[in-house]
């Protein structure tokens, strides 16, 4: 009977405090005590008007006596309840007030505590029976024995870094699995999560450990790794097939080039009639046309490959403006556009190879007379703006579209389609020369509008101090340590962020 009496009242005050929003633990710890309160007060409600009734009649006693011990009972239980002290699980674990297994099981993984050691003391988790057998039953156990033997020191410094005083840290581990057929993989793959029980000093008392299975994670990360892997496979060998190409390219297209040259001089003979004549100056702009083109993709497969070589020298960037105006003139002539430019003045000499930016000159002006119809102008310009050469080109012709400009630098990317274009092209230029200015630590940007124009802008160092390599003095290359040591040799990447987008890599010759 006494026992049905309790197990009511513990209802009963179970259900009150739920409904007061009471925390599971707090009102697992505040139940016996309302029910202290609640034995206390019915002994009360028998004791106080009685002996009340001694002193007063007992028509006032037993009433007023009965309204005192209600109202005192009412007023302890809100006070009690007024004290709603959070409860901070760090303490009552460092107390033991509340036991691993009270939370530790409903937790996702394998949780597992161990002590500043290292020596693990309880494990538990929801998904415990899904981890190996060597770390269900690892209690009592240094936990380090039980990981692979690399990932041992990775775990003894997270540890450690919890010893320092830090609050938490994270590692992965990996631990073997029993031999369950040719599919299984042989480790187990884990990151655990661990977080530092301290005592009120601040002295680490306890480590809490959540170990998740990430072996699903692993295998996508080895996944694209592979891809990874094979894609630049791929490239590469794209790489060196337009090198193979382009060079196997060059040699008849040379010969294709220098016989039309003596066909053309009629130097055995002459021709019978213009038609001749035609079909010879045919053959020589063809091949002229496509050794361009077989000498660009070379240059790209060479970017991409890090084999482009710069040749760091100071050189007068007018006289390299006036090349590229003499060498594109006859075109620009021929279909009626004015090929102009200009140069500061004070401008001086640059450092920088000076093949490359003649190239970046010649691709740029010949896209802006590709693109720009008779009666239209294009202008090569060259300025110095603080410690960087500026170059623009700029032409009245077609224009970009604005959703076509962030295209454009892409290898074989061409502003028309296959089938709408007018314009012959590989779309090689504007990446040949992304790419030349990269590797010069300079910066490409495009402005432009459909129907008004393009200016391409070019902006490098003019000491080129952007170029791998140049970053050290003549001094610092002739000193001589001694005794002599191996050096550390670094990849330096060529692409600054905020610079031309890609990665490219050459060396200083």
């Amino acid at each position: 009977m006494a026992e049905r009496a309790v197990a009511g009242i513990d209802h009963v005050a179970s259900t009150w405090l739920a409904r007061m929003e009471e925390d599971a633990v707090q009102r697992t710890a505040r139940v016996p005590v309302l029910r202290r309160f609640m034995a206390f007060g019915l002994f009360a409600l028998f004791v106080v008007p009685t002996i009340m009734s001694l002193f007063a009649s007992p028509a006032i006693a037993l009433p007023a006596g009965a309204a005192i011990v209600l109202a005192s009972f009412l007023i302890v239980t809100a006070f009690y309840l007024g004290l709603r002290r959070p409860v901070s699980v760090t303490t009552d674990i460092a107390n033991q007030s509340v036991k691993p297994e009270a939370f530790a099981a409903y937790m996702p993984g394998t949780v597992i505590f161990f002590d500043e050691q290292g020596t693990v003391q309880h494990v538990a988790g929801r998904d415990i029976d899904s981890f190996p057998k060597s770390i269900k039953d690892c209690a009592g156990q240094i936990f380090a024995e039980r990981i692979h033997v690399t990932d041992r020191i990775a775990f003894a410094q997270a540890l450690d870094f919890l010893r320092q005083g830090a609050d938490q840290s994270c590692v992965e581990l990996r631990f073997e699995q029993p031999a369950l057929g040719r599919a299984a993989d042989q480790f187990l793959h884990t990151r655990m999560d661990m977080t530092a029980i301290r005592e009120a000093n601040g002295d680490l008392f306890r480590v809490v450990g959540q170990l998740r299975d990430i072996s699903e994670k692993e295998a996508l990360r080895g996944e694209v790794a592979r891809k990874v892997a094979e894609a630049e496979s791929a490239n590469d060998a794209k790489s060196r097939f337009l090198a193979a190409v382009s060079h196997e390219l060059r040699t008849p297209l040379n010969a294709v080039l220098g016989f039309s040259d003596i066909l053309a001089g009629e130097y055995f003979g002459k021709f019978e009639n213009d038609r001749q004549r035609e079909y010879v100056a045919l053959i020589r702009q063809s091949g002229a046309h496509l050794l361009s083109v077989v000498n660009t993709m070379l240059d790209m497969s060479k970017l991409e490959a890090g084999r482009y070589e710069l040749l760091m020298e100071p050189f007068n960037i007018s006289e390299s403006i006036s090349t590229c105006e003499a060498m594109l003139g006859l075109q620009a002539k021929e279909k009626g556009v004015t090929l102009t430019s200009r140069v500061q003045r004070d401008l001086g000499e640059v450092v920088a190879d000076q093949r490359a930016i003649q190239q970046v000159l010649i691709n740029l002006a010949g896209n802006a007379l590709k693109f720009t119809d008779a009666g239209g102008v294009v202008s090569m310009d060259a300025a110095r703006d603080g410690n960087l050469l500026k170059i623009s080109v700029s032409d009245t012709g077609i224009g970009i579209a604005a959703d076509k400009i962030d295209l454009l630098g892409q290898p074989f990317m061409q502003v028309q389609n296959e089938y709408t274009r007018r314009y012959e092209g590989t779309g090689l230029g504007l990446s040949l020369v992304k790419g030349l200015v990269g590797l010069h630590g300079g910066r490409f940007a495009i402005a432009s509008r459909p129907g008004e124009g393009t200016i391409v802008t070019v902006t490098l160092p003019i000491d080129g101090s952007g170029a791998i390599g140049c970053a050290q003095n003549d001094e610092t290359e002739r000193m001589v340590e001694f005794p002599p040591r191996l050096r550390k040799i670094a990849s330096v990447e060529v692409m600054k962020e905020g610079h031309v987008n890609g990665t490219a890599k050459a060396k200083i010759a």
